[in-house]
């Protein structure tokens, strides 16, 4: 599968983590894209990703329906990074307010989101605040949203704001795991003391409650994790990726149907890994390049026209008698 650029766009900033500057951190790692380009989609295409089987198909948004039926449905939003206020997006609190109003128009209400972190841009509870009260205008009850947080939710205070707002019924640093309908949702944090490039971490404590919470999981559940960071090498050289991830998936492979969701990277790619599927979520606040497109990750500049094609969020429909979910990418336009 090959990989196609939604607009023309440049690289803007080398590194969104170093937000108390003017997000710019000149990195210059070397590109290496040898066998990248396996298996992956770029965001704004509008794809809608069936699973069944063990067998991926796709097709284009204006050939899927919202009405898709199943079991349910959930929403994944991600990396709303409110607070940013920079190129490409002066309001990123508006194109989070249009990506719940896509979500609120579904026909299909969905039973829950998945906030798959960078909740805020710098920690602060007046961001987190925003956030919430948007997802309550979409009619989205505080039990019906489940966090987990990224780099930019922790780096400034350790966590301790959004702990505060998010942390209810979490384990460690923010851990969690429920059922709906038969299938086991697990949240899992691999932002904690996260560097500037560096990878994603889940440690030892957290893989230890991941192996006591699926112990008594029957083989034939389906397996619903989300994340921040990849759980798959993305892009190493960009530290796109989990250093003890496998030890993770490890546990799961055992089940069935596997369905992993992240976000960080800012841009939907996929990968299909024996009865683990791997998906990156598009932004609601900015693009960011395709892996090993430019010297470094960061903001990137389109032009005002082409922003909201950059963006998205994405349902998720559940099929029981498939055993496995239909994912829907759609811009936020």
């Amino acid at each position: 599968m090959s990989t196609t650029n939604s607009g023309h766009a440049e690289n803007f900033v080398a590194n969104p983590l170093d937000a108390h500057a003017a997000e710019n951190d000149d990195h210059q790692d070397g590109v290496d894209r040898r066998g990248f380009l396996k298996c992956m989609a770029w965001a704004g295409t509008g794809l809608v990703w069936t699973l069944g089987a063990g067998v991926l198909s796709s097709c284009t948004l204006p050939q899927a329906s919202d009405t898709t039926p199943g079991d349910f449905t959930f929403v994944q939003v991600s990396d709303s990074h409110i607070g940013f206020n920079n190129v490409p997006n002066m309001d990123v609190t508006g194109t989070f307010q249009k990506s719940m109003a896509r979500v609120t128009a579904l026909q299909s209400r969905p039973a829950f989101v998945l906030h798959t972190g960078d909740v805020s841009h710098l920690s602060k509870p007046d961001q987190y605040d925003t956030v919430d009260q948007i997802l309550k205008s979409a009619k989205f009850t505080q039990d019906q949203v489940y966090y987990v947080p990224g780099e930019h939710d922790t780096f400034i205070d350790n966590g301790k704001a959004y702990l505060d707002r998010f942390g209810k019924g979490t384990t460690g640093n923010g851990w969690r795991s429920f059922d709906y309908q038969g299938v086991h949702v697990v949240g899992l944090v691999n932002v904690w003391n996260l560097k500037a490039g560096g990878f994603g971490v889940l440690g030892d404590d957290q893989l230890a409650w991941l192996k006591k919470d699926l112990d008594g999981l029957s083989a034939s559940t389906p397996i619903v994790v989300y994340a921040h960071v990849p759980l798959w090498a993305v892009y190493p050289t960009w530290g796109w990726g989990t250093t003890d991830a496998e030890q993770a998936l490890t546990l799961m492979r055992r089940f069935g149907s596997v369905t992993v969701l992240n976000g960080h990277i800012h841009q939907v790619l996929q990968k299909v890994e024996g009865n683990v599927t791997f998906h990156t979520a598009a932004s609601t606040a900015y693009p960011q390049p395709a892996p090993g497109s430019a010297p470094a990750p960061g903001p990137l500049r389109v032009v005002p026209e082409q922003l909201l094609s950059s963006l998205g969020v994405r349902q998720v429909v559940y099929i029981q008698k498939a055993g496995a979910p239909v994912i829907v990418d759609a811009q936020i336009t």
